[in-house]
């Protein structure tokens, strides 16, 4: 994978770098967001949390991609400024072991405390679910044959020739 910045702007305005880029990618797949980020980061010498990748857009029938990302002087500014599936996308401010610690934390308290935790009430809930279902096809298959009865009957008796 080759990067090549072809357009870099200074805008004050929002306390930001702009930067059009291209990315030669012969032979393989149009690059991973995470991957440009590290190498833009690199070129740029800044911190990699800084940069946020607007678009990668692949050529049609060419292995180059064009770009378009923006550097914040702090995250404060990116948070003001971004939308946020922007943020979301660029995995902007996310911690994933922070969550997992929260919830292990969560699951030992309710256990020791006996109350049942979100899972196992989730677990309940489609229990119950599926026994209404049951017995919604229990009375449908039920109405289904009383209505066949219903008509061999009328057969009987000589309805509708």
């Amino acid at each position: 994978m080759e990067l090549e910045i072809i357009e870099k702007r200074e805008n004050p305005l929002l306390n930001r770098t702009e930067v059009k880029f291209r990315v030669k990618h012969q032979g393989e797949k149009t690059p991973e967001r995470e991957l440009v980020k590290s190498d833009l980061a690199e070129m740029l010498k800044v911190n990699k949390s800084l940069v946020i990748i607007d678009y990668i857009r692949p050529s049609f029938g060419m292995a180059i991609s064009s770009g378009y990302a923006k550097i914040y002087k702090s995250i404060e500014d990116a948070k003001k400024i971004e939308p946020s599936y922007i943020l979301k996308r660029n995995k902007f401010g996310e911690v994933k072991e922070e969550k997992t610690e929260e919830v292990k934390e969560e699951t030992k308290e309710e256990k020791e405390s006996g109350q049942e935790t979100t899972e196992e009430k989730e677990e309940k809930e489609v229990q119950k679910e599926g026994k209404e279902e049951e017995k919604k096809t229990e009375t449908t298959e039920g109405k289904t044959e009383e209505t066949k009865e219903e008509e061999m009957k009328e057969e009987d008796k000589g309805g509708n020739p």
